[in-house]
């Protein structure tokens, strides 16, 4: 196994902290710095130099999807989940009842909540795209005013057709 790196992005809702290997990221989370301490370096590996540069991207509204290896570590129910959170659409919410659904278990909703709450790769496994089944935000490792502002961000940036 090759050792942990960690790089930080400055993003407008603070500090995200990129930890991952040569092999892929391992993490993606919001620090509660104020400012980013770890930046790039000479022997950061490939892989966190290019999810650096997508996060980047992602809140300048220039990136939907991203292309970064990552590596999950949970149980096949929760990579079962977190796959399903890949495939929500940019800007679009899904409760989590939508997910248990999409993960073939509809009465599993509090263990796709559970499940949700230990994705460790923010932002790219956009398990902040989950709202409650009323239609309100609930839980967020980030805190609700991030997750709040993901959305709005995405809904900013996306690209509607025009109009006939």
């Amino acid at each position: 196994m090759s050792e942990l790196h960690q790089v930080d992005y400055q993003s407008p809702i603070g500090v995200v902290e990129i930890i991952g290997k040569a092999e892929g990221i391992m993490s993606i989370f919001f620090s509660e710095r104020d400012t980013a301490t770890h930046p790039l370096q000479p022997d950061t590996p490939q892989v966190l130099q290019d999810c650096l540069r997508e996060i980047e991207e992602y809140f300048k509204g220039e990136r939907i999807e991203f292309t970064v290896p990552y590596i999950t570590e949970g149980t096949e129910f929760q990579n079962r989940v977190w796959s399903a959170l890949t495939e929500i659409p940019y800007a679009e919410t899904v409760s989590y009842r939508d997910i248990a659904i999409a993960v073939g278990s509809e009465k599993a909703v509090r263990a796709v909540g559970n499940a949700n709450s230990k994705n460790k790769i923010s932002i790219i496994v956009p398990c902040h795209r989950i709202i409650g089944s009323n239609g309100r935000l609930t839980g967020y490792a980030g805190g609700l005013s991030r997750k709040e502002w993901l959305i709005q961000h995405e809904k900013t940036f996306i690209s509607w057709p025009e109009q006939l």
